[in-house]
């Protein structure tokens, strides 16, 4: 078995300022999907993140909605250069991110991070497997 697409889905308060998140950083919106209760922002060909309403996305679970403080999930992507990583991290935070913890150079591993206007955690990586020390 090989899947085929991924949609992840994450709570969020309100589906216009997130869309303007999204979409400042470079990413574009599938509107065939997106309404006023979700946005679908597409990462690539295979991945996309669903952004729903709290409302909305309390229909898909019985388990409640993290309030604030909470973390439930962090979310790494992975990009093809240092510089890509940084350039994601440091428009987020332009667009009202905050930063989550200070860049971390594994020498094979890059990883910068940011908590989107959400509160949603995001791990951006650049990583080169043939430089894993052995």
């Amino acid at each position: 078995m090989k899947i085929n697409q991924i949609y992840v889905n994450l709570p969020v308060k309100n589906i216009q300022e997130t869309k303007a998140f999204w979409t400042n950083l470079g990413f574009s919106v599938n509107e065939q999907i997106s309404d006023e209760r979700a946005v679908c922002i597409i990462m690539n060909d295979t991945i996309s993140i669903m952004f729903l309403t709290e409302e909305f996305f309390e229909t898909f679970s019985e388990r409640p909605v993290p309030k604030g403080d909470t973390t439930q999930v962090l979310v790494a992507i992975g990009l093809d250069s240092r510089e890509e990583v940084d350039q994601v991290v440091n428009a987020a935070v332009a667009n009202g991110a905050t930063q989550h913890e200070e860049p971390q150079d594994h020498g094979w591993m890059y990883q910068n991070s940011f908590w989107d206007i959400n509160g949603h955690g995001w791990n951006v990586i650049f990583a080169d497997p043939s430089q894993i020390p052995s």
